[in-house]
């Protein structure tokens, strides 16, 4: 089983789902992360905002970070190895490393209200 490590921009709140102008990619990848959770993938967020010293304490999530800035942001490992940088991995990507067969589109639910009840974040 691959361990999948995602090293997030500053978000809000743990998903960045939340606020008035949610991104839609984030609403995408929120799913996407629930979907590969029920198909058995060992896999943790980090939120730059929320957790400073995870990015700091990382060698390889560091090293981009020095290089090219948090435009290198969202930061994916796989195994402890760099699959993608400044995007997120698709639930294609994530079937594919567990060797599942790639999913169907899925739709997408309404972001959920992480921030206090649907308040902005601001």
């Amino acid at each position: 089983m691959n361990n999948v490590q995602v090293f997030d921009p500053a978000l809000c709140c743990s998903s960045g789902v939340c606020g008035t102008d949610v991104d839609q990619k984030l609403v995408d990848f929120s799913a996407d992360m629930d979907w590969a959770r029920q198909n058995g993938v060992a896999i943790e967020r980090f939120n730059l905002a929320q957790q400073p010293m995870v990015f700091a304490e990382n060698a390889t999530v560091k090293a981009l970070l020095e290089r090219s800035g948090e435009s290198a942001l969202p930061i994916t490992l796989v195994d402890g190895e760099v699959a993608f940088v400044g995007r997120y991995p698709s639930r294609g990507d994530l079937a594919r490393w567990i060797g599942a067969p790639t999913p169907a589109a899925h739709a997408v639910a309404a972001p959920s209200a992480c921030c206090g009840g649907g308040k902005s974040c601001g």
